[in-house]
C-alpha cells in the first residue's frame, strides 16, 4: 500500500511539474510576442513613416508648402507609433501663415495631413511697402503693390491702447465680409471700434458702425447696394438709411 502511495505522489509531481514546464514556455512566447511586436513596433523599420506617404492638404494661397514639408520630412524614417501627431501640429500651427492644422496617422507608413491657411483680408502701408493682414491682425505677407480685390486699411498697424480696438474692430468686418462685396471695397477705417466706416471702389461710402451683426449689415447693404447712392448707413441694419 506504501509502494502504492508513492506511486501515486511520483505520478502527481511529475504532472506538476509538466504543467510547470509549460506555463514557463507558454509565459516565455508571450513574452517573445511582446517583445516582437514591441520591436515591430516602436524600433522596426518595417512600420515607419515614409515620404512617399505623407498626404498633404493645403487650403488657402498664404502657406509656403516648403515649410510644412520641413516639419514633416523631420519624422520620416520613425516608426509610426512614435509620431506624435500633437507635436507635429504645434510646429506647423508655429508657421506664421499657418491657421490650423490636423495631423494623423496613415498606416502602415503615413500621415493624412491637413493645413488651413491665414487668409489676407486687407493690405496696410509701411515703409517698405504693403503688409498682408487677416482678420486676426496677423501679418502674413508682404507685397510691393496692393493685389486687386484687396482693401486697404488705413488705421494705423502700431499697436497702441489708441489704434488696436479701431484695427481690431475694422479687421472683424473685413473678415466677415462675403467676397463679392469685400472685392467692392476700397478703404476701411474706423476712429473708433464703434464707428467702421468703407469707402468703395465706385467712390460710395458705407457707414458700418461696430463690428457685430455683420452678416445682417452685409446682406442689408447687398439689398442696398441696387440702388446708386453717396453714403449707405447700416450702423443700425434694422433701419438702414441712404444718401
Amino acid at each position: 500500500m506504501s509502494s502504492g502511495l508513492s506511486a501515486r505522489r511520483a505520478e502527481r509531481n511529475a504532472a506538476e511539474r509538466r504543467l510547470l514546464r509549460r506555463r514557463v514556455a507558454l509565459a516565455v512566447g508571450v513574452v517573445g510576442l511582446l517583445t516582437a511586436a514591441a520591436w515591430v513596433l516602436l524600433v522596426s523599420p518595417l512600420l515607419a513613416l515614409q515620404e512617399d506617404k505623407i498626404d498633404v492638404t493645403v487650403t488657402g494661397t498664404t502657406v509656403d508648402p516648403a515649410a510644412v514639408h520641413d516639419v514633416l520630412v523631420s519624422a520620416v524614417g520613425t516608426p509610426l507609433l512614435r509620431v506624435g501627431p500633437a507635436g507635429l501640429v504645434d510646429r506647423l500651427e508655429g508657421i506664421t501663415e499657418v491657421k490650423e492644422a490636423q495631423v494623423s496617422r496613415a498606416w502602415p507608413n503615413g500621415l493624412a495631413v491637413t493645413v488651413v491657411a491665414r487668409e489676407p483680408v486687407a493690405a496696410a502701408a509701411t515703409a517698405d511697402g504693403w503688409v498682408l493682414i487677416d482678420p486676426a491682425g496677423v501679418q502674413v505677407g508682404t507685397v510691393a503693390e496692393v493685389p486687386e480685390g484687396l482693401p486697404v486699411v488705413t488705421v494705423p498697424l502700431e499697436t497702441s491702447e489708441a489704434t488696436a480696438p479701431a484695427l481690431a474692430a475694422v479687421l472683424t468686418v473685413l473678415g466677415t465680409l462675403p467676397e463679392d462685396l469685400l472685392a467692392q471695397v476700397a478703404e476701411a477705417g474706423a476712429t473708433t471700434p464703434g464707428q467702421v466706416t468703407l469707402r468703395l471702389h465706385d467712390g460710395a461710402t458705407v457707414r458700418w458702425g461696430s463690428a457685430s451683426e455683420n452678416e445682417l449689415k452685409a446682406a442689408v447693404l447687398g439689398v442696398l447696394r441696387q440702388q446708386p447712392a453717396q453714403v449707405y448707413d447700416v450702423t443700425v441694419p434694422r433701419t438702414p438709411t441712404t444718401a
